[in-house]
């Protein structure tokens, strides 16, 4: 059975998705320029888990960890200020993310933003 949003619902979907993606805008115009060279002497923390292809955490829970090569850069960039600020709850991910400056950020997200793109030919 197809499922679709009431009436009353849908303007509210709406702004719910509007509203998200003007955060993400926000995050990213935020940060200063990312260099994705800069970033290679960034990403040991970084490695330790997304590095593994099909790596489990157990902790706190036993989760999948996401691959993140290739991730678009502002989703990147929002994601680890939202854990560097507490809103987005991780403790593994708010402890790397604390010790990051916003200039790291917006280098690591361009760095693995750039992972998985066709070389030009």
């Amino acid at each position: 059975m197809k499922e679709t949003l009431s009436g009353a619902a849908r303007p509210l979907a709406f702004l719910l998705a509007t509203l998200s993606w003007g955060l993400l805008a926000q995050a990213q115009e935020a940060l200063p320029t990312g260099r994705p060279e800069a970033a290679k002497s960034k990403i040991a923390l970084c490695l330790g888990c997304h590095g593994i292809e099909g790596y489990r955490s157990s902790y706190p829970e036993v989760h999948r960890v996401p691959k993140i090569a290739g991730q678009n850069e502002g989703y990147i960039a929002a994601a680890l200020v939202a854990y560097r600020k507490g809103d987005r709850r991780h403790p593994t991910m708010g402890g790397v993310a604390a010790s990051l400056t916003d200039q790291d950020i917006a280098d690591l997200a361009a760095y693995y933003a750039t992972l998985g793109q066709a070389a030009p030919d």
